[in-house]
């Protein structure tokens, strides 16, 4: 039950950040915003909360989803029509307003010790 909350607060976050950069900063359709926020919240969730997160740091989690937020936001801009400087442009931006959110939503993360491997169990191990 904790991942499906830790899901909806990403999920409210990530389309209220995408629709500002991407719809309002880019004119992006809400149908496309929503598709990239689909995306890239269950990327971003399996890879940087539930897989680099409790291995490394905050940071490096976030730099992390910084990449991928670029990545996915640029790969589908550009699936959608969205040509050349201006998908560039609108996946920097959003990737940079993501990893704000998401270094803040780390922190929720760390505090209900959601992940694949957490580190409560690496501080409590006795082998």
């Amino acid at each position: 039950m904790e991942h499906v909350k830790a899901l909806a607060i990403k999920g409210i976050m990530t389309i209220v950040i995408l629709y500002l950069v991407l719809g309002l900063g880019f004119g992006f359709s809400f149908g496309h915003t929503l598709l990239i926020t689909v995306v890239l919240g269950a990327v971003s969730y399996l890879l940087g909360d539930l897989f680099i997160l409790p291995k490394t740091s905050n940071i490096t989690a976030t730099l992390a989803d910084l990449g991928v937020a670029f990545l996915v936001v640029w790969l589908l801009s550009r699936t959608m029509g969205v040509e050349g400087g201006p998908s560039a442009l609108a996946a920097f931006f959003a990737a940079v307003a993501m990893s704000v959110g998401e270094y803040i939503f780390h922190f929720y993360m760390m505090n209900k010790n959601l992940g694949f491997f957490n580190h409560r169990q690496m501080e409590t191990r006795t082998d």
